[in-house]
């Protein structure tokens, strides 16, 4: 065992010899909560290894990883090819089969693990069209598939074990760990290649800012592990002796929550907006006092500052909303769930301001792939919190802003470069300091506040420059609008494409008594909530110049969602997909 974590799967023998946890790993099965103990995890990692080196797996041969639900499994399969000096290639599972044989293509990947039988449909229909892949086994039982036990099965006998310490011992702190495949909102998915390196200091310069401590914790995981802010908090739950329970799905996550009641919990501003909404409609239906106290509650709950800002008085107000209204709001999140780890996307400051004043603090963060990701995160403690900033930087992590605004990162975390693409890979580079396309600001005390996408900062004919980021934050902090898109470059006007808040505007208009009718297009059609929406983004345009406002709306008839490809697997809109799929909203507004 290594006195020093240099390599990433370092931290699961770390724990087994300075935490040695019955309950390591926790995954529900067939209705119950099966846990594998730090011993197990080890043990059935290295049976892996063994398998897979009997398969004639090699030290830089790529492994492709997709699972629709984080699980044990995925965890014991990292350590496994890590330890043998392959490389992890996970996947999206909401990805289309075409970029799942692009990615294949493009990283030579040798084998493919899955998690069920929806993925190994769509990863089966493109192997023929992947020369290097030899075979793709899944988690799951499904006929026709090679499943992952096989190769466990495969390294039960010991006698090649010591090829496999022989492997451990050889990797070094910089060899390639893992490639990460970037949706993001434009062009083909780029290779961010990570090494072990890159991803254990930024476990271990971001530990300091995340209230964990070893048999007081329990973490409830759902957000994609192949996701790179995700698989980070895993190694660090494992570094810290903290038991790591799956949620089964996003949609028996409250279910979930209940059981497992956790204290921590790793978010995005998506699922947090929906919460809130939920709670809200919740409110609405309530009658007389407590309808009343109710929202008066969520007002003063609005105007929450941390650290007392506020005064004794509002802080014996909020002791009164605390046990009247906001206890049962933490009841509904399992009861002891304490702090919320954002990331992302942006968050509203309301959304801060609310949950903090509830008792469950939500510490925003600011990272990317290409960094590891971790690069700043609020922390209540040592006041290194404030609404509506994204934190401080993190130890050994350096951070300038350029002459444009853009915010430039330097430091251990920053990534190996694009798996193939050195030309790419120099273009967001200046010397050490890698350019984040993001623009932001740092105030005196340090805290860094995102002001938008330097891409996305667009002109309009008129020579007015308008960043959409900003004014589609402030518009969906309305209810009645749950996604939203800023246009207008090169035209003479900002317009929006929105997406209304399904539920809720049924919700309104069941309330008011006003027939919407009953399909999503009759309801996108519907003057009266078309106005109602108008009225919303006026209010929004209040707080920006009249130059940038919102001067025309179209409503789209549909959820926009992952599987249209119009979101990104973190549930953010892919600008030019939609751009492309409601061209006939976009030249209404502007023909």
């Amino acid at each position: 065992m290594p006195k020093e974590i240099k390599r990433l799967f370092d931290f699961a023998y770390y724990q087994l010899e300075n935490h040695n946890l019955e309950k390591s790993l926790v995954s529900k099965s067939s209705g119950d909560w099966v846990s594998t103990s730090s011993k197990e995890f080890i043990d059935k990692a290295n049976a892996m290894s063994r398998g897979l080196l009997r398969l004639g797996i090699k030290p830089k041969d790529k492994i492709a990883v997709i699972s629709s639900s984080n699980r044990t499994e995925w965890n014991v399969l990292d350590v496994a090819v890590l330890q043998i000096g392959a490389v992890n290639v996970p996947i999206y599972p909401t990805s289309s089969k075409e970029n799942y044989e692009y990615i294949f293509n493009h990283a030579e990947v040798v084998l493919c693990f899955l998690s069920d039988e929806e993925l190994f449909e769509k990863a089966s229909a493109v192997k023929a069209n992947v020369p290097t892949l030899k075979e793709i086994y899944s988690f799951d039982v499904i006929n026709n598939c090679k499943n992952w036990e096989e190769i466990i099965t495969l390294g039960n006998d010991l006698s090649n074990q010591a090829g496999v310490d022989n492997l451990k011992d050889n990797v070094k702190a910089d060899d390639l760990a893992t490639i990460i495949y970037t949706s993001g909102t434009t062009g083909v998915p780029k290779g961010v290649m990570l090494s072990h390196h890159n991803v254990v200091t930024n476990v271990i310069d971001s530990q300091p800012r995340l209230p964990l401590s070893e048999g007081k914790t329990t973490v409830l995981s759902f957000l994609p592990v192949c996701h790179i802010f995700e698989r980070m908090l895993h190694y660090l739950y494992i570094y810290n002796g903290i038991t790591i329970y799956y949620a089964e799905s996003i949609e028996k996550i409250s279910e979930n929550i209940k059981e497992v009641q956790p204290n921590f919990m790793s978010v995005v501003p998506r699922l947090l907006e929906k919460i809130y909404d939920s709670i809200i409609a919740k409110g609405t239906e309530l009658t007389g006092i407590k309808k009343i106290l109710f929202f008066w509650a969520v007002e003063l709950g609005l105007k929450y500052e941390p650290y007392e800002a506020n005064g004794w008085l509002y802080e014996k107000k909020l002791a009164l909303a605390s046990k009247l209204i906001f206890s049962k709001w933490r009841e509904a999140l399992g009861g002891k769930l304490t702090t919320m780890v954002s990331g992302s996307a942006a968050l509203q400051p309301r959304l801060t301001r609310i949950f903090a004043a509830a008792g469950m603090q939500v510490m925003e963060g600011y990272g990317l792939t290409e960094t590891s990701p971790v690069v700043t995160v609020n922390m209540y403690k040592d006041r290194f919190f404030k609404v509506g900033s994204v934190g401080k930087v993190i130890n050994r992590v350096e951070v300038k802003i350029a002459e444009d605004g853009e915010i430039l990162v330097k430091g251990p975390n920053v990534m190996q470069g694009y798996y193939k693409d050195p030309e790419k890979t120099a273009s967001v580079m200046t010397g050490d300091y890698f350019h984040t396309g993001d623009k932001g600001e740092i105030d005196a005390q340090g805290f860094l506040t995102i002001t938008g996408r330097k891409k996305e900062i667009f002109k309009t004919s008129g020579g007015k420059y308008i960043s959409p980021v900003l004014l589609e934050n402030e518009m969906k902090e309305s209810r009645f609008i749950e996604q939203i898109l800023v246009i207008g470059e090169g035209q003479k006007m900002a317009a929006a494409i929105v997406q209304p808040n399904f539920d809720f505007v049924k919700n309104w208009a069941k309330i008011h008594e006003i027939d919407i009718g009953e399909s999503l297009e009759d309801i996108a059609n519907n003057t009266e909530v078309q106005n109602r929406i108008w009225e919303e983004i006026e209010n929004g345009n209040r707080n920006f110049g009249k130059w940038e406002t919102i001067k025309k709306v179209e409503l789209t008839p549909e959820i926009w969602s992952i599987e249209l490809d119009l979101l990104t697997p973190t549930f953010k809109p892919k600008r030019e997909t939609i751009l492309k799929r409601y061209k006939h909203l976009y030249d209404k507004i502007y023909n």
